[in-house]
């Protein structure tokens, strides 16, 4: 399974948690999950683990809107490709790119245009790691 495969696993069960939260067991077991499994249960992990501040940082930067009248969708989106921005070494034009791609494929006309504008931001301002 390629990487753009399972982001799209893990924005389906990203999606699923915001409507029916259930323990992540759970929410793993209710995927098909194959060779990749390994990525998508650690990046679940660490999206649940950091998703207060990973809000945040949407919040911050959703000017106009709040985190919770946000589609759900575009919300999710923003929370895995934050999370590899700041958590993975995935080059940050690669997990814009593939978020820009998951909004054009599963959101609204216009959202990937919202998605590549806060992800680009995040990207610009994030700790340069040395």
């Amino acid at each position: 399974m390629r990487r753009r495969k399972a982001r799209e696993i893990l924005l389906q069960l990203l999606f699923q948690r915001d409507f029916h939260p259930i323990p992540l067991e759970e929410l793993l077991a209710s995927a098909s999950l194959e060779d990749q499994d390994e990525y998508i249960r650690r990046t679940i992990e660490g999206i649940i683990a950091h998703q207060e501040e990973i809000d945040r940082i949407i919040s911050e930067r959703a000017v106009g809107w709040k985190l919770d009248r946000l589609v759900s969708v575009d919300r999710n989106i923003l929370r895995l490709g934050i999370y590899e921005l700041l958590y993975t070494d995935v080059p940050g034009e690669v997990v814009i790119n593939e978020a820009v791609e998951l909004s054009k494929k599963y959101s609204t006309e216009h959202s990937h245009i919202f998605i590549n504008g806060i992800l680009d931001r995040v990207f610009k301002e994030r700790p340069k790691v040395a």
